[in-house]
């Protein structure tokens, strides 16, 4: 079954170059495209999408507002951003606000379909340039978080690649073990770090700048 999409974007030709990419593979349904947030609640009511593509410049109200208003009318619905900012700030409200996803414009349309794809299953996707960002985790400010939260060396390496956008299966075979035994690793450290989900374990790593290079 094809992944339902809804595009928000105010840049008129890359609105329409995106429907176009997109809408041309049998694996996308493009069930709506605007140039603004404004009415983003009545759109996701009546649209019911699976994945939302939301730029953060937008005119009147940024696009990061309108994640938690995503979120509220369905949690179950992903969101990825897709822009231009690669900064720590957008980056760490945009996965505080619940983005399941960040991908720059800069990248290869293809990243942005691997997006998507990545997040129906669960996954949080990141542009290489932003993975990386969360995983120097602030190299020359990092403090030895690592000793606080308890994690050990296995943890840190499911994290790692959490961070790269690997789902859950992925990881357990990039790390040859079990399904289960990756999935049990993925509870305790959410359980140490003290969040309930992937992307609010990169979003803690990126505000208590957790040093995963070790």
């Amino acid at each position: 079954m094809a992944i339902r999409l809804v595009i928000f974007e105010d840049n008129e030709i890359l609105r329409s170059s995106l429907c176009t990419l997109l809408g041309s593979s049998g694996d996308y349904q493009i069930v709506g495209m605007y140039g603004d947030v404004m009415e983003a609640e009545q759109i996701i009511r009546s649209t019911r999408p699976d994945v939302v593509v939301l730029d953060i410049d937008m005119p009147v109200r940024d696009g990061i507002s309108a994640i938690p208003i995503i979120k509220q009318v369905d949690n179950a619905i992903s969101v990825v951003m897709y822009t231009q900012f690669e900064d720590d700030d957008r980056l760490f409200r945009s996965l505080c606000a619940g983005a399941d996803g960040y991908v720059l414009k800069k990248t290869t349309p293809l990243k942005l379909f691997e997006a998507i794809a990545e997040v129906h299953k669960g996954g949080v996707p990141m542009s290489p340039a932003i993975a990386q960002k969360v995983l120097n985790s602030f190299r020359e400010k990092a403090k030895p978080k690592q000793e606080e939260y308890f994690l050990t060396v296995r943890e840190t390496e499911v994290l790692k690649l959490l961070v790269k956008g690997y789902t859950v299966k992925y990881i357990a075979a990039d790390l040859h073990m079990a399904y289960e035994t990756c999935r049990s690793h993925l509870r305790n450290i959410y359980k140490k770090l003290h969040v309930r989900c992937g992307k609010e374990a990169i979003a803690k790593i990126l505000k208590d700048r957790i040093n995963l290079n070790r």
